[in-house]
């Protein structure tokens, strides 16, 4: 495999209008990733997710919180951009790198999904909540220490460049291809 490049600060900055124009409704669901385990990752068409489980198969129940507590059920799904993910990772295939279960093609700006939004993908609702989703130690070494800085810049957490954490509020199933609107 060859050594992918990082991008620089300026580099990503030029590409924010383009992310700005992502759909503020009736986005897509790009890419589903389950995460059984610590650093591994499947790619998956079709997943259910649940309000107790989060996503079926994946490990957020289990691993507990990043501070060593239970499962923190406002970060039962981890939400992000494909526009940003695509732009930072610069091959589809290592989208999954950054740790996140839904890739959207959506607007997940305070603007469009203010916190409390509800969100339909597939016959599932999820609500954004209000928990922080910020690059860490492993985004950066992944992604480059400039897309660290990228995603938690001002216009980077407003944009919500690293993502959004939501919760499953009604349980149902998501397939790749989906719509993703707002209810």
């Amino acid at each position: 495999m060859h050594q992918t490049l990082h991008l620089t600060l300026d580099e990503m900055e030029s590409q924010l209008e383009h992310i700005r124009q992502s759909p503020s409704d009736n986005g897509v669901l790009e890419m589903i990733v389950c995460r059984p385990d610590v650093d591994q990752r499947q790619m998956l068409f079709e997943a259910k997710v649940d309000p107790e489980q989060g996503l079926l198969g994946d490990s957020w129940l289990t691993r507990g919180d990043y501070r060593g507590g239970p499962a923190n059920a406002d970060t039962q799904i981890n939400v992000m951009n494909s526009r940003v993910i695509s732009l930072l990772a610069q091959d589809r295939e290592r989208w999954q790198l950054a740790g996140d279960q839904l890739y959207v093609d959506f607007d997940l700006s305070d603007e469009n999904l203010p916190v409390g939004s509800k969100l339909t993908i597939g016959s599932a609702v999820l609500e954004v909540t209000a928990e922080p989703h910020t690059g860490c130690k492993k985004f950066a070494q992944r992604f480059g220490p400039d897309a660290t800085k990228f995603v938690n810049s001002p216009e980077g957490k407003r944009l919500h460049l690293r993502g959004i954490n939501a919760r499953v509020v009604q349980g149902g199933t998501v397939r790749t291809g989906d719509t993703i609107r707002k209810l």
